[in-house]
């Protein structure tokens, strides 16, 4: 795993001790010379003077050293924390390797939790509820079988779903598209988009048949159009009329005003770990950012913090879903789908409304 700190400056380790900073345990461990313990970075005991701390890969060098690990943090136990994602984490590969429904009940009972408390931390952790997981789950392996070539029929049931009617009454949130367009391609559907100028700069805002599908940003709005042809090969484009146009004014205002909400309806299509991903972002408050790493344990799969990155990069819906509130490890602002300087431009907006 790749460390939250720089393990080679002990300052960073310092800091982390310093704040108590739970996001740094298991990276390393601290030891005071005088009373010869050895703690995690957020053990609540009181702070030892600087000059007695020495630093520590892991537990087993600091015992190695000749400390002892501290009764109260526990550092040769895993963090608590920790032990909650593991949980969900399970819970999450048995929903994977299920090709039925699982109940509440049962799955909770399977990682020895009660149900109300599994419930609530596994939507604290995933940004989803066991339920709706199960449905981007499903809808990931409906993709896959349809990509394949699979029969509409067959894609279906190799889902998950129990019957056709039960896949037909959620169609239009699982696809976006009939199963019968997505295997063809999508080559029915139809887009509408309107180009314009905002406070960021270019933008282009789409809406298929389901809703808004695609918000860009950019500096050249020919760019823009040929950008949104590459997302929907398939589809036919056609510049919006009126009506849509109007509505365009909501999401004028959101780019403007981040944070703001909307009511328009969205056509949000994804893996189920970009619909995870996407969902974290979208519990991120405005005015406040959250680290590759944070999402990543958020959804209960600690090690995908690339995986996160790729689909915050995936991400097709501007501002909308805030993509933007994510930075490094420490703080730093990193690449952003539609410019650094423009994301630097979206949070100092959302810091000046805090203020406000």
């Amino acid at each position: 795993m790749k460390p939250f700190f720089d393990n080679a400056n002990d300052e960073s380790r310092w800091q982390a001790v310093e704040t108590r900073d739970h996001r740094a345990d298991g990276q390393f461990v601290f030891a005071v010379k005088t009373t010869g313990v050895c703690c995690r970075p957020s053990c609540s005991a009181r702070h030892a003077l600087r000059k007695n701390v020495v630093f520590f890969e892991n537990v087993g060098q600091a015992v190695n050293a000749g400390f002892r690990p501290c009764k109260r943090c526990q550092p040769d136990k895993l963090a608590p924390e920790q032990q909650r994602i593991d949980r969900i984490t399970q819970a999450c590969r048995i929903l994977e390797t299920s090709n039925q429904p699982i109940a509440l009940a049962e799955l909770a009972s399977r990682v020895a939790m009660s149900p109300f408390h599994f419930h609530r931390l596994f939507k604290q952790v995933t940004g989803l509820t066991p339920h709706g997981w199960q449905k981007a789950l499903r809808a990931k392996r409906l993709r896959e079988q349809l990509t394949q070539g699979e029969p509409v029929t067959r894609a279906v049931f190799d889902a998950g779903y129990q019957s056709g009617s039960n896949y037909y009454q959620q169609a239009d949130e699982v696809l976006g598209m009939t199963a019968k367009q997505f295997r063809q391609g999508g080559e029915r559907a139809e887009i509408q988009f309107v180009v314009g100028t905002c406070r960021l700069g270019e933008f282009l805002v789409a809406q298929s048949e389901r809703g808004i599908c695609a918000i860009l940003l950019g500096s050249d709005a020919q760019r823009l159009i040929q950008e949104l042809e590459t997302l929907f090969p398939h589809s036919s484009l056609m510049v919006g009329d009126a009506y849509f146009a109007a509505r365009v004014a909501q999401v004028v205002n959101l780019l403007e005003h981040p944070g703001q909400p909307i009511s328009l309806p969205l056509d949000i299509q994804g893996t189920a770990f970009q619909q995870l991903v996407w969902q974290a972002l979208r519990d991120i408050p405005a005015g406040q950012t959250a680290s590759y790493r944070d999402i990543a344990q958020r959804i209960g799969k600690p090690q995908a913090i690339r995986a996160v990155a790729g689909a915050c990069a995936a991400n097709k819906l501007a501002v909308v879903i805030p993509c933007h509130r994510v930075v490094r490890n420490d703080g730093a602002l990193s690449g952003y789908r539609w410019g650094v300087e423009r994301k630097r431009q979206l949070l100092e907006i959302e810091a000046e409304q805090q203020e406000e």
